[in-house]
């Protein structure tokens, strides 16, 4: 019977911290912490970016990237890093290291890839210290400047903070940045084969040539066949042509807030 009762008491625990981290993301579209307007004569541009550490985007995505000019933003959590998942295998700290010298942006995920929505200030304060000081060990030279939320799930409370330490945060919201923009709270749109098509990359891309926006892409591994959260190398391959058929550099977050003036 006490069994009973535990396993109800920690499910119920379960559902409410899934509902409040929906509340809180939703808040969290609304209310702009760091509100920028891109200028009026701004051309558009598109970033690639990888969330967790699958060693298959630092393999063949970053080189189809290369391939193509471009340079990706991986979001990275350190406990991540040369673990195996039930989907890929972590990269290792020397492909961080290559990356990172390639002139890819290595950018922050928490360190224990945890929901920012569960964490208060100081929970969150360590994870930023704890991330930025395992990567700070293998490159000095590493400085996390941007940072995207685990899971997707913003939180309301959260951003303020984050607004402070980090120059942004990306979310998991479809669309292209444009107009007025909230930097603690940047749209992006999946590049992953289970959620879009090649037709669909397209709206996005022509979404953004219309607007002069900022049209960001996330994704996790790259492999012929992906996990549930990939995509295949011809999809992003088809990406990365549709920008260069428009004529949209293909740059990193950190390099997107240059040119917007952020």
């Amino acid at each position: 019977m006490f069994q009973c009762g535990h396993t109800s008491i920690t499910g119920n625990a379960v559902v409410w911290s899934a509902l409040q981290g929906r509340v809180s993301n939703r808040l969290a579209r609304h209310f702009r912490a760091a509100p920028h307007r891109l200028p009026a004569s701004h051309m558009p541009i598109v970033s690639f970016t990888f969330d967790d550490a699958p060693d298959s985007a630092a393999g063949e995505g970053a080189e189809l990237l290369e391939r193509h000019g471009g340079r990706g933003t991986f979001y990275l959590a350190g406990s991540l890093i040369g673990q195996s998942s039930d989907h890929w295998h972590g990269l290792s700290d020397d492909a961080i290291v290559r990356l990172h010298r390639a002139g890819h942006e290595i950018a922050c995920h928490t360190f224990s890839h945890k929901s920012s929505a569960n964490l208060d200030e100081a929970a969150m304060a360590r994870e930023i210290e704890r991330n930025r000081s395992y990567f700070r060990a293998i490159d000095s030279s590493i400085r996390l400047e941007n940072f995207a939320y685990p899971y997707g799930l913003a939180s309301v409370w959260r951003k303020p903070q984050l607004a402070k330490a980090f120059r942004s945060a990306r979310g998991i919201l479809p669309g292209v940045n444009s107009g007025v923009i909230d930097l603690q709270f940047l749209r992006a749109s999946p590049l992953i084969d289970r959620e879009i098509d090649k037709a669909g990359v397209d709206r996005y891309f022509d979404e953004a040539v219309a607007s002069g926006g900022w049209l960001i892409f996330y994704g996790h591994d790259v492999a012929s066949a992906p996990s549930p959260y990939g995509c295949t190398p011809d999809l992003m391959r088809h990406a990365l042509e549709a920008a260069g058929e428009r004529n949209m550099p293909i740059v990193t977050v950190a390099e997107a807030l240059r040119r917007i003036g952020a």
